[in-house]
């Protein structure tokens, strides 16, 4: 066997490690957690951010695979950097860890795109195995956090269906219906075949009718409407 060819097959056998993202405005929370996280041999973690706003940067100047996130940080939020991650980076899995698991937090992160949720009693290896579930594109939420939603899916379903202004026009529907099912707006676009301005449009038309307050609240409302 040649040089190249042994060199080959020993690439082929190591595994792709993935770029992680650690966000957390605390200081004494992110440094440790990066720390613990770089021991997987798996796991390269690529920048530290103390809020969205480095979030989205470290995600442009990329690559990365994964972002931790926390929820409650300064100047961009969580919420809205799991919304611009998943219209910008598509490629980005976000994972939510945090010391929220109220129905809110958890219907807003993910209807912005966020593949899993835990919250801070986690640990090291449950965080590690939603990083890498997330990465291969799939779900992980901690207990508590499938408890919370399976107690909100009765509710809705047992409860009387809740209806929406009478002016509230068909396709502002369509478009609550979609942000129900956690579309961020370049899908709804995407699906309903308009541009990303104009379901911007839209969702502000809708919420000035409807009065809903933001995009967790838009989800709560269709699924009340039945949509």
């Amino acid at each position: 066997m040649s040089d190249t060819t042994r060199h080959d097959a020993r690439s082929a056998d190591v595994p792709r490690r993935l770029r992680v993202v650690v966000a957390d405005d605390q200081a004494a929370v992110r440094e440790p957690l990066a720390a613990v996280l770089a021991l997987s041999e798996d796991i390269d973690v690529v920048a530290a951010a103390a809020d969205g706003d480095e979030v989205l940067a470290a995600a442009a100047a990329g690559p990365v695979d994964v972002v931790l996130m926390d929820l409650r940080m300064p100047r961009t939020d969580g919420i809205e950097a799991t919304r611009r991650l998943t219209e910008e980076h598509p490629g980005v899995a976000v994972v939510v860890l945090t010391t929220f698991a109220d129905d809110d937090s958890i219907l807003a992160a993910l209807s912005a795109g966020a593949r899993g949720y835990l919250t801070k009693n986690a640990g090291r290896q449950d965080i590690v195995r939603a990083i890498r579930a997330a990465a291969a594109g799939q779900s992980v939420l901690d207990r508590e956090v499938q408890d919370r939603l399976l107690a909100t899916v009765r509710t809705r379903t047992t409860a009387p269906r809740q209806s929406l202004p009478e002016d509230i026009t068909p396709r502002e529907r369509e478009v609550l219906a979609l942000i129900g099912q956690g579309l961020p707006n370049r899908a709804i676009a995407e699906k309903l075949f308009i541009s990303e301005a104009t379901v911007k449009t839209h969702i502000n038309n809708l919420f000035a009718k409807a009065g809903i307050r933001d995009r967790a609240d838009a989800v709560r409302r269709a699924l009340a409407a039945g949509l």
